[in-house]
């Protein structure tokens, strides 16, 4: 475990590590944000632009358009480098049949992120692995990760999981599964063992403070959450308490940071307390980005971070505030490879131990 501990401090390019205390060059902090992020982008864990161009099929992310707020451009602007592309739904009213309906719209949510990987192919990766989202940085492209699934879509049969996983989804989102709701069910366990065992990542959002710890503590690897605020900054329902802040310190799991109005506030200076909120509680290693962007116009964002590009502006407000450049790092790119890599050792580990010795 020690040289998974250590991999974040260093990412391969090339043939040979950088190291992230190397020196940025001579400027302002926006110049040194953007240096830093040529090296380390951004690990973006929640975009919703797969169910955004369901709607609008013969959107073209190619160029900027005011339609919705990401496009490739503005990505490599704001130094994306991975993209985790939530597979989650609007709410829609109650049916008698919603579980089928659930895996249903699932799979039409992947079948078109899928799509998108092979219609942008010169900018978008599909990855599986964290070997994955290094290689694809390495050749220019922006890794893409699937998921999360909803938990909802697995009732008592853990094939439609194993489905997904060959399908390259990576992540699952346990909130409203009725296997996780009022605390981890023995199917709940099965689900997490399952879980850990294909390398797959339990995104908590959404799930109750109670169930979230419950989740944290029983699987393997760790946990995360895609896209949180601070609910003792901002006390909305879906922002993450410091109680599962501390329980995700406890679990090596990461917090990703989202850029919405409701959650985080209207300003970059808002969400930059977010973030200096989560650390502090999470640690230097459970804190990352999950911006949420992928929406139509109208969706409220913070000044400063409308869109993508907003990043470098994010950075530079917290090297302003002291922020080393290894703590930013890890803010972008390092947590997020070290959770994934820690995710494929405890698959390792579980499959090693069900070999017949």
């Amino acid at each position: 475990m020690a040289d998974l501990q250590d991999e974040p401090h260093s990412v391969g390019v090339g043939a040979e590590d950088v190291p992230v205390t190397a020196p940025l060059r001579a400027g302002g902090s926006l110049d040194r944000a953007a240096a830093l992020l040529a090296v380390h982008p951004v690990a973006d864990g929640c975009n919703t632009l797969v169910w955004t161009l369901r709607q609008s099929p013969y959107h073209d992310i190619d160029t900027p358009d005011t339609g919705v707020d990401t496009d490739i451009p503005r990505l490599r602007a704001g130094g994306v480098g991975a993209q985790f592309w939530t597979l989650l739904v609007p709410p829609g009213p109650p049916r008698a049949d919603s579980c089928a309906q659930a895996v249903c719209e699932t799979l039409e949510q992947i079948d078109a992120a899928l799509a998108l990987m092979r219609r942008y192919s010169e900018s978008l990766c599909l990855a599986l692995t964290a070997d994955d989202m290094v290689d694809a940085r390495n050749r220019g492209r922006i890794a893409s990760f699937l998921g999360p699934v909803p938990g909802s879509t697995l009732t008592g049969s853990l094939g439609a999981l194993r489905a997904f996983h060959a399908l390259g989804v990576r992540l699952l989102a346990p909130a409203g599964a009725p296997w996780a709701d009022e605390g981890l069910t023995a199917f709940g366990h099965e689900v997490v063992k399952e879980l850990n065992r294909l390398a797959m990542l339990i995104d908590l959002t959404g799930c109750s403070p109670a169930a979230a710890c419950q989740l944290a503590a029983a699987s393997k690897a760790p946990v995360i959450i895609s896209n949180t605020g601070a609910a003792s900054l901002t006390p909305h329902p879906d922002n993450a308490t410091d109680e599962v802040l501390l329980a995700l310190r406890a679990a090596g799991g990461l917090a990703m940071v989202t850029f919405d109005t409701e959650r985080t506030g209207d300003s970059l200076h808002a969400v930059a307390d977010h973030v200096e909120h989560v650390r502090a509680l999470a640690g230097p290693e459970g804190v990352g980005l999950g911006a949420a962007f992928g929406a139509e116009p109208g969706s409220p964002r913070p000044a400063g971070l409308a869109d993508p590009s907003g990043y470098p502006r994010l950075l530079a407000e917290l090297l302003e505030r002291g922020w080393s450049e290894a703590d930013l790092a890890l803010l972008t790119w390092g947590n997020a490879q070290r959770v994934l890599r820690e995710a494929e050792f405890t698959a390792r580990a579980a499959q090693y131990k069900a070999t017949p010795g």
